[in-house]
């Protein structure tokens, strides 16, 4: 292999673990701090502070190319990233209820092809009858059949919980809201991928100031995540009036570790990111062929073996993990057979 091509494999793997390990940390945190409080943290540091330090860093004249751009391209990347923002939300629910192993292989499974398949239909419909969209849709269908083998894994799973559990307890009913939230959240995740698409005079304009090549496309995170910031920042604060959780944050007592924790969750979604991104660009043109089925192959793995190695799946048994593995191997290929038809 071309040590070119080696380095930006290596680069999306490399990516891929960070990014799907963003969530372990609050599984040590949220049994002493409500949801919202960790979701904040993590929102302020992800889709704020490093968006903004990684633009400023790498795309010259940064205010002249935001000026420069009309605030209708502005505002549609920011409407985009608050579409995003809802399904980020929604993910951060889905997998506080039904895992991190589940919920990171459905919702990625979905939005790796409707990431795709969704601006074909907007931008090219006449490309849905090619090889690219007779790909497309193979994925598609291959990613539904993958979710249902993880959400009959997953009710299998919670079923097995259940015999242990007290009774009154409603696993199947909290297994198919979360299930039904990761759906929603699968539907809407993409749409974040739609500002980079419709944003291309941005990042055009971002290249004309200088910005090296592979990093115009940093310009995008500022109004892209800075859309997304309101959708899960503007929740979490809801919540915490709601649930008056706010002295959560100034409770004697309350860990270091607790805003650490937080913080590093939104350092390794944003890092894994970004490095996936160098890994791409040092590709070039084959980036979405080759660097984007192994990053969010790595991401899937990562999060199952977490799930896994953090005690979610500790009681089922071993039929339902080989059916979520059933499934999980499902999903990796629609990914890999969406990426090979781009």
């Amino acid at each position: 292999m071309p040590s070119a091509a080696l380095t930006g494999t290596v680069l999306a793997v490399i990516g891929g673990i960070i990014h799907g390990s963003f969530a372990l940390p609050m599984k040590r945190i949220e049994k002493r701090w409500a949801w919202e409080n960790i979701w904040l943290v993590y929102s302020v540091v992800g889709l704020i502070c490093l968006p903004i330090l990684l633009a400023v860093a790498t795309v010259p004249s940064l205010g002249d190319v935001y000026a420069g751009a009309s605030g209708a391209l502005l505002l549609q990347i920011a409407l985009y990233g608050a579409g995003w923002g809802i399904g980020s939300t929604l993910f951060g629910l889905g997998i506080s209820r039904i895992g991190m192993a589940l919920g990171f292989a459905i919702i990625l499974g979905m939005t790796s092809c409707l990431g795709s398949l969704i601006p074909m239909l907007a931008l090219h419909p006449e490309e849905l009858n090619t090889p690219k969209g007779h790909a497309l849709l193979l994925g598609l269908a291959i990613v539904l059949a993958g979710i249902i083998l993880c959400a009959r894994a997953g009710a299998l799973r919670d079923r097995d919980h259940a015999k242990s559990a007290s009774p009154g307890t409603h696993a199947a009913g909290a297994f198919l809201a979360g299930l039904i939230i990761c759906l929603f959240s699968g539907v809407l995740s993409p749409m974040l991928n739609f500002g980079f698409v419709f944003g291309a005079p941005l990042q055009a304009a971002a290249a004309q100031h200088g910005a090296a090549a592979g990093m115009e496309a940093n310009v995008i995170w500022v109004p892209g995540l800075g859309g997304g910031f309101l959708i899960n920042a503007g929740y979490s604060v809801y919540r915490l009036f709601k649930n008056r959780t706010w002295g959560n944050f100034t409770a004697p007592g309350t860990p270091l570790w607790f805003w650490i924790g937080s913080a590093l969750m939104g350092l390794l979604w944003f890092g894994g990111l970004s490095i996936y991104g160098m890994g791409a660009a040092i590709l070039g043109a084959r980036g979405g062929v080759l660097a984007w089925p192994v990053f969010m192959s790595t991401v899937i793995l990562t999060a199952n073996v977490s799930g896994w190695l953090s005690g979610e799946w500790k009681g089922a048994k071993r039929s339902s993990l080989a059916l979520s593995w059933a499934g999980l191997a499902l999903l990796i290929v629609a990914i890999v057979v969406v990426a090979r038809g781009a």
